[in-house]
């Protein structure tokens, strides 16, 4: 049996903002619309699907992204140029550095909702 992951809701404040915020450092399509969700698409065929949590305090969530090397470059391009704190560690201690854990490179950084996405070129235990 082959099981893959379709789909899942990112609750935020804001679905325009936050969808947009996501589909524009990443360089993927604007988010589209289905039913009450602004989504975006993904390489794979997973879609991260917005809808705002509203009036609640939102949960932080952690998302990870795997890019190639140039995906990488162009990626942390966007992020440098929006002047956006990143870190090369999940405890926020090496703020400014990039990771190269596994042979690769990888960095984490906020969405508008708090959020702690993160860019790597090598999946996790990969580098041997």
């Amino acid at each position: 049996m082959s099981v893959q992951l379709n789909h899942t809701i990112v609750w935020c404040r804001d679905k325009q903002k936050s969808a947009a915020f996501l589909a524009e450092v990443l360089g993927l399509p604007p988010p589209t619309r289905f039913g009450p969700f602004l989504v975006v698409e993904l390489a794979n065929g997973v879609s991260l699907d917005f809808h705002p949590n509203e009036g609640e305090t939102i949960q932080k969530q952690h998302y990870a992204f795997l890019l190639s090397e140039n995906g990488f470059d162009e990626v942390f391009g966007r992020i440098r140029e929006r002047q956006l704190a990143y870190w090369a560690d999940p405890m926020r201690d090496r703020v400014g550095e990039i990771n190269h854990n596994d042979g690769g490179r990888g960095v984490y950084f906020e969405d508008p909702d708090g959020h702690f996405l993160e860019i790597i070129t090598r999946p996790y235990g990969s580098g041997g």
